[in-house]
């Protein structure tokens, strides 16, 4: 009785924290691509500066495929708002340029690298999250298979940076 008590003790205190976590409500498709769109605009920024601030090729050429796959998911953007008579942010806002980028263009080298790999680990967790949530919860059919498709190229940027900063061959390279 008393291990059954504990048991069940335990297993309340580790629920606790999930229980308190009051759910976001699912943002509105407008508010997804407003967020998608200055995530590509932040990423083929900090990736064109990566190829001239980065001191390792890792980086250089990390920063090179985001640039390119982030300027493509843009351009992909860009016609499905236009399809689902939404709009599109068409430049990157003072808050992403005061928060991401400045502090970047202060960097060089090693430094760069290091700084540039956390924030695209970190950066991709984020987008992964957000994108799963709207292949769920978005209202547009298009705009869902947007997320759900787009899903896998974000996860091979997480696995690359990642890779990157544990010091292996980026797979990209291979």
């Amino acid at each position: 009785m008393r291990l059954a008590l504990t048991a069940a003790f335990c297993l309340t205190l580790c629920a606790l924290p999930a229980l308190a976590q009051k759910s976001k409500p699912p943002m509105s498709d407008q508010q997804f691509l407003d967020t998608a769109a200055q995530t590509d605009m932040v990423e083929v920024h900090l990736g064109t500066l990566a190829q001239d601030a980065g001191s390792s090729q890792g980086v250089k050429d990390y920063g090179q495929m985001l640039a390119r796959d982030h300027m493509k998911d843009y351009q992909a953007l860009q016609a499905l708002a236009q399809q689902a008579g939404l709009t599109l942010p068409t430049a990157i806002d003072d808050e992403h340029n005061k928060a991401m980028i400045g502090p970047m263009h202060t960097l060089k080298g090693a430094a760069f690298d290091h700084k540039y790999l956390q924030n695209m680990i970190a950066g991709h967790a984020q987008a992964i999250v957000l994108y799963k949530q709207e292949a769920h919860d978005a209202t547009n059919p298009a705009i869902r298979s947007y997320a759900e498709h787009t899903l896998p190229t974000l996860k091979k940027h997480l696995d690359d940076a990642m890779s990157l900063e544990r010091g292996k061959p980026s797979p990209m390279s291979m």
